[in-house]
């Protein structure tokens, strides 16, 4: 089989960024991960997928969690509502009083 370069002209950022998650998917390089790329396309068969693998809480960050759950469920934390990115900026630091929601 004879050998052919492909040249992709990119910003050097995107090019780290890709080898970097190139190796946390398992590939050696980015070289080969584009190289299994292409075979898939020639093959037509799904293009590599990636999914982060699942986080999994201890028992104590799930019962905090349930708990804060349940404390918002109860009313006992107020759940505030934000109609917009600066609204939400206003009530987070202080520059308009929270309004409270009765989201839940």
């Amino acid at each position: 089989m004879a050998k052919a370069t492909l040249q992709i002209p990119m910003d050097s950022a995107l090019k780290a960024r890709a080898a970097a998650a190139a190796r946390v998917m398992g590939f050696s390089s980015l070289q080969e991960s584009i190289r299994v790329w292409l075979s898939q396309i020639v093959r037509q068969t799904p293009i590599i997928r990636y999914e982060e693998p699942a986080v999994q809480l201890s028992p104590r960050a799930i019962r905090r969690y349930n708990k804060m759950m349940d404390d918002i469920e109860s009313g006992k934390e107020p759940v505030y509502v934000a109609h917009s990115a600066d609204d939400f900026l206003d009530q987070l630091y202080g520059r308009k009083p929270k309004v409270q929601s009765d989201v839940l």
